[in-house]
């Protein structure tokens, strides 16, 4: 402190001393005249002007030697790093000067001159968690990869850098598509710091694209727990992975796992249309015909799906029309003003050839919000009543170029799938699936679509044939 305080004063007066010399010098305008006892100095104020640069530098040389010579003392007294000290003390100096020259030119884009200043740096500077970030940040910057995963996995070998040195490289194998290493960083990083965000979602998204199922499910879990995501979207995306893993499962024989996780992603998601379906089939597999109408009722209840429906019906393949539609009443009594219901009631009442049934459960539908399904039903029920060719042809020219209703749409992309996806084919976004009708409809004519109406007007079957054909337009028309 004391020392610190001498070293003010002593600058104060070099300062004062300076100042004062040279404003004589200006004030004199011509000959310095400066007299010592017997012997007198005459300068001129260029001569004064050097002679006071020349004093500053002896001042700092003095102040050089002053403080060798005090290191030599220390190192007498038993300090035996006080020499190394105090040359160390310039080198360090210069070398931050370096670090910082190296973040300028990074910031300005001179990618050269920010990798030699970094190099630099790491030469003059005994701080390797420094240096080798500004060293790895700055090749990464200026597409020198190789040498950034050098550095990257120097910081490795420190623990206050690891997780950086994790993050560095993660992101450089994501660049070289290695997502097979990417997803062991991920994993590394994740134990180490499970709040990041970043590295949450890069794990998850991973997890999910190697369908590691049951690693992705503790992610979401961990998201939940941390508040990262709320808990509702925790449990549908958990059911999700549930569902996805239980279908692995069946598919390599392990039935009874993939019941139980079939079962449970239902429970975690009931409004999940694809778990309640195969939590059904694991409950036929029992021969359980209630469990399975009591999940496809409830799911039902939430989101009216064609698919439910055909699992519905799948409960007792054997049964008469008849006898089909009487147990559908359980059904359609749910939602019983959905459009989804209306066109189950149409189809069900076209099986059983009630065909005034059929018009009073779709004929409205035709009119405010025609598709193919309400449309080719239409054909079918003049079919069955026995109209004129021209007339189920008018209702089958409407089907060609009406939309075609609800479709598994992505969230974010819009990209239209055939079936429901974990994943969007496209922009690869997790849980990103609706049902709904797209934005843009896609609607086109093909020759499956022509071959397909011409069968109806053809065909001298029962009226139920062209109900099972409905679905095929569906398909063909994209």
């Amino acid at each position: 402190m004391i020392w610190s305080l001498i070293k003010i004063i002593t600058f104060i007066i070099v300062i004062s001393i300076v100042t004062f010399a040279a404003g004589a010098i200006i004030d004199a305008g011509g000959i310095i005249t400066m007299q010592f006892s017997i012997y007198e100095i005459s300068l001129t104020p260029i001569q004064g002007i050097i002679l006071i640069t020349l004093f500053m530098a002896i001042l700092l040389m003095a102040k050089w030697l002053l403080g060798i010579i005090g290191a030599v003392i220390r190192f007498f007294n038993g300090d035996e790093t006080a020499i190394t000290r105090y040359f160390n003390r310039n080198k360090e100096e210069r070398g931050f000067k370096a670090l910082a020259d190296s973040m300028v030119s990074m910031a300005a884009g001179e990618g050269k001159g920010a990798i030699n200043n970094a190099n630099r740096a790491e030469r003059l500077l005994k701080r390797p968690q420094l240096t080798n970030l500004v060293s790895a940040q700055a090749a990464e910057k200026f597409g020198d990869n190789k040498r950034a995963i050098k550095y990257y996995k120097r910081l490795l070998k420190n623990d206050q850098t690891r997780f950086v040195g994790l993050q560095g490289l993660l992101k450089q194998k994501l660049l070289e598509g290695d997502t097979k290493t990417a997803l062991l960083l991920a994993e590394k990083a994740f134990s180490i710091r499970p709040n990041h965000d970043q590295t949450l979602n890069i794990l998850f998204d991973l997890q999910t694209e190697k369908q590691d199922w049951k690693g992705a499910q503790k992610t979401i879990k961990a998201n939940v727990k941390l508040g990262k995501l709320p808990k509702d979207v925790g449990l549908r995306r958990e059911a999700i992975l549930l569902l996805a893993d239980a279908k692995k499962m069946l598919e390599t024989g392990e039935i009874e796992n993939g019941k139980a996780a079939a079962i449970a992603a239902n429970k975690s998601s009931p409004g999940l249309i694809p778990a309640a379906i195969l939590a059904a089939e694991m409950h036929m597999l029992d021969n359980n015909k209630r469990a399975s109408s009591r999940i496809l009722k409830k799911t039902w209840g939430i989101n009216p799906h064609p698919d439910l429906a055909t699992a519905f019906a799948e409960i007792d393949s054997n049964e008469t029309s008849s006898e089909r539609r009487k147990r559908f009443n359980s059904l359609t009594k749910i939602k019983s003003e959905h459009y989804e219901t209306k066109l189950l009631i149409a189809e069900l009442a076209i099986g059983d050839e009630d065909f005034p049934a059929a018009r009073r459960a779709v004929k409205e539908l035709t009119s405010i919000n025609p598709t193919v399904r309400s449309l080719a039903l239409m054909a079918a029920i003049e079919k069955g009543e026995g109209a004129e060719e021209k007339t189920i042809r008018a209702w089958l020219n409407k089907a060609l170029t009406a939309s075609r209703g609800p479709q598994w749409v992505c969230e974010k992309c819009s990209n239209i799938h055939s079936t429901w996806q974990p994943r969007c084919e496209n922009c690869e976004t997790f849980d990103s699936l609706s049902w709904k009708t797209p934005s843009t409809d896609n609607t086109k004519v093909t020759n499956e679509m022509l071959d397909f109406t011409a069968g109806i007007l053809t065909d001298v079957g029962n009226s139920s044939s062209i109900v099972s054909d409905i679905d095929e337009a569906e398909v063909v028309k994209n």
